[in-house]
């Protein structure tokens, strides 16, 4: 397979070179990289709004963009990242795309910060809790329900062994270490059709995507301090905006991802925020 070369500000659909039905999206930022992040859709699989609409940010931030493509015959789990028997491992898929990429863009490590919208906001935060070596930051907006840091139940609401995955371990010294920001519209404060709304999920997480990510984020602050951690935990709310992606991005969300990636880079750029402004 002929693989096109990766040129500074152009956009490219990729294929994995060990597995071609896996695609994905990528953009090499006109100056020299300086890391990489994963932008990753949820159920309406909108890999090319999320690269359109993060590319501004990874320009300024200096760092390589990728948005991976789960398709609905392959992951069809990918949010849970892809149980026995409900298609292929997404972790698995990300972590082969991102050696990928850090190849081609001759990357210093396979380290990354790491968004998910919605479904994707699922897939992004579990995959910080299996794979917490390899994310410098975790950014989720508006997930429609989450993995709470409770040992006694089991995944994907807890912690505890889940017979369709058998080989993950969630282990919360090493995860609760990740800065992490959750961030939600102010009108996603409702059931809609394609929140799951079973009766476990509601009593223990809530009936909205606001409340939920509110209710995450205090259990994730209380886990980490009875770790003896000061991870830096956020909750925004994004003022005037329901369950859109592209209405959430432009009112807010993606200046604060931003801002949030930024502060956690190293070392920290020039005190300029031009685009920020301007957004």
């Amino acid at each position: 397979m002929h693989e096109i070369p990766v040129t500074p500000g152009r956009p490219l659909v990729c294929q994995l070179r060990d597995d071609p039905g896996q695609r994905y999206r990528l953009y090499h930022p006109l100056t020299p990289p300086r890391g990489l992040l994963v932008s990753v859709h949820g159920i309406s699989r909108n890999a090319r709004e999320h690269l359109k609409l993060f590319r501004p940010w990874a320009e300024h931030l200096g760092l390589v963009l990728v948005a991976p493509l789960f398709d609905r015959r392959r992951c069809q789990d990918y949010q849970r990242l892809g149980r026995t028997g409900r298609g292929l491992r997404a972790d698995r898929l990300l972590q082969a795309i991102v050696a990928e990429v850090a190849e081609r863009c001759r990357l210093s490590d396979d380290h990354f910060h790491l968004f998910g919208y919605s479904g994707g906001g699922q897939f992004a935060h579990r995959f910080a809790m299996a794979h917490p070596d390899q994310v410098n930051t975790l950014a989720v907006g508006a997930a429609g329900w989450y993995t709470f840091p409770d040992p006694a139940v089991r995944y994907p609401r807890g912690l505890a062994p889940c017979r369709r995955l058998p080989d993950l371990r969630l282990e919360p010294e090493r995860f609760l270490r990740i800065p992490t920001l959750v961030a939600v519209g102010s009108d996603d404060d409702r059931p809609d059709p394609e929140l799951n709304l079973h009766p476990r999920i509601v009593r223990q997480q809530g009936g909205s995507r606001l409340e939920r990510g509110r209710r995450w984020i205090a259990a994730m602050v209380e886990a980490a301090r009875r770790q003896g951690l000061a991870t830096p935990y956020r909750f925004e709310v994004i003022p005037g905006v329901g369950h859109d992606f592209r209405q959430c991005m432009e009112r807010g969300m993606a200046p604060l991802v931003a801002e949030f990636i930024e502060q956690h880079l190293t070392p920290s750029l020039p005190e300029t925020t031009a685009l920020a402004a301007n957004a």
